[in-house]
This record gives structure tokens, C-alpha cells and sequence, in this order.
């Protein structure tokens, strides 16, 4: 494992690549699409913030968001995650822990999921240390993200 220094985590972040890879199987899935969105952030001041989803989402109906159908909901919500909290990371291991302080998905609120991680040039590799159940099935999520310039 790469030692990744906080320094070079901080910033943002770009989501190029999305793979999951079923533990039992060994397939390999694209559940946001083989060209997904997303931005991470880090802060100096160790709060981080990420959300992702496929390319091409339906808009809703309507522009108020809180008058869509159910159906209209369940769509969106299906192909969006996003959390945000503090962050920690051990350097010397290449782990980070992401803790929810809010989360999309309510059932994460308030834990710590640990990533590891590594920096390679302007990549950051991010995978869960344990597998997670998403679709049904135990997987690994291999997240490629590449740094993108200060908006200053």
C-alpha cells in the first residue's frame, strides 16, 4: 500500500471510473454508467464531499423539486448518491474513513466506511476496504478519480 500524504488529498476531485466486482462472481458491473459524474472534495480543515451518478439522469416534469411523482423520485433517486462529513486518514496505511454527517442514503448517516486510497500523479484510486451490499450482492467498487484545477 502506497503511503498517501493529506496534503495531496486535498482539493477536488473528478469521477472517471465507476467498476464494481461482485465477490462471489468476480463480474464486473458499471452502475453509473461506463462515463459517470462526480466530484469529491477534501478541505484543509477535514471535511469531504462527494456525489456521483450517470450521465444523462431525466429531468423532472416540473421545476420544483418537491412536486415530482413518486415514480419521478424513484428514478432520481436510484442513480444519485451523495454524503459528506469529516474525514480521516491514517497516511502511513493508505486508509481513509469517510464519516457521514448527512448522507442520501439515511442508512449510512453517522458511519464510517473505510477507503483505501492511493495518488498516482493526478489519479486518486478509492475502494472500500470490506465488501458492501449494493443490488443485492457483496462488491468491490473501484473509484478512479482525477484531480481537477483550483477554480480560482
Amino acid at each position: 500500500m502506497t503511503n498517501v500524504a493529506r496534503n495531496a488529498l486535498i482539493g477536488a476531485w473528478k469521477l472517471v471510473s465507476f467498476v464494481e466486482r461482485d465477490t462471489h462472481t468476480g463480474i464486473e458491473t458499471y452502475p453509473m454508467g461506463t462515463q459517470p459524474e462526480g466530484i469529491i472534495m477534501y478541505t484543509p480543515d477535514g471535511y469531504m464531499s462527494a456525489q456521483f451518478c450517470p450521465p444523462g439522469r431525466r429531468e423532472l416534469a416540473g421545476n420544483d423539486p418537491f412536486t415530482a411523482s413518486e415514480r419521478e423520485y424513484k428514478d432520481a433517486a436510484q442513480t444519485y448518491f451523495a454524503y459528506s462529513g469529516p474525514f480521516y486518514l491514517d497516511e502511513s496505511r493508505g486508509l481513509l474513513e469517510h464519516e457521514m454527517f448527512v448522507s442520501f442514503f439515511p442508512n449510512w448517516r453517522g458511519q464510517r466506511q473505510v477507503r483505501t486510497c492511493r495518488i498516482e500523479g493526478d489519479m486518486l484510486y478509492l475502494s472500500p476496504e470490506d465488501p458492501v451490499r449494493f443490488n443485492g450482492s457483496m462488491k468491490i467498487a473501484h473509484l478512479a478519480w482525477q484531480r481537477v484545477p483550483p477554480n480560482i
